[in-house]
């Protein structure tokens, strides 16, 4: 750990929330002349001061204890080459247009991979009134569900939410082709082109 890379860290999160010094250190409940310690490199935050810092700061503890914000290079916006992410907790949903560090209920969670459907595992696609009817004959018990649909184009990406024990139809307007994805619970992401 460098002292003097983590307090130029705290000191430019600091500035970029218009704290003052002061501030921060009331918030943290210690004093103004910790946070200025810090900042000049004479020292570091103890450990359990780092999760009330990275809130108050809106970082990660491993950023601040690295010293640097790492940027993401810029991902072209093709949305069918989107990541998804999803929670093995909660199951919330998560989408990325590039690579991202993504973390729900205490997890850090990695992008999934998609996996092409067989046959047997596509969803039914029919067209009715310039729209997709999309289903399928999944049992969507409360055990194994799929959990949403998404459907990718080029610029944008549709994402419908679906819940267990509901029989598995939506509707989305017929654009042109792309790529549909689906979650399912106990097997992963599955893509199909349309």
């Amino acid at each position: 750990m460098d002292n003097r890379k983590i307090g130029e860290l705290i000191l430019n999160l600091r500035k970029e929330k218009g704290l003052t010094q002061k501030q921060l250190a009331d918030q943290m409940n210690i004093s103004d002349r910790t946070i200025s310690k810090w900042e000049r490199g004479y020292g570091c935050p103890d450990i359990t001061l780092l999760p009330s810092l990275s809130t108050l700061l809106g970082v990660n503890i491993e950023n601040i204890l690295d010293g640097a914000l790492s940027s993401n290079e810029f991902v072209g916006g093709n949305m069918k080459k989107s990541h998804y992410f999803v929670c093995p907790s909660c199951l919330n949903i998560g989408l990325g247009t590039g690579n991202m560090t993504v973390s729900c209920c205490g997890r850090k969670l990695e992008p999934l991979e998609a996996k092409k459907a067989t046959d047997e595992e596509k969803l039914f696609v029919s067209e009715i009134d310039h729209e997709w009817f999309i289903s399928s004959d999944h049992p969507m018990t409360k055990e194994h569900f799929i959990s949403f649909i998404a459907f990718a184009t080029g610029d944008q990406v549709q994402i419908m939410k679906q819940y267990p024990e509901w029989s598995l139809q939506t509707r989305i307007p017929k654009r042109k082709h792309g790529k549909l994805l689906w979650y399912d619970t106990q097997l992963g992401l599955f893509y199909q082109l349309v």
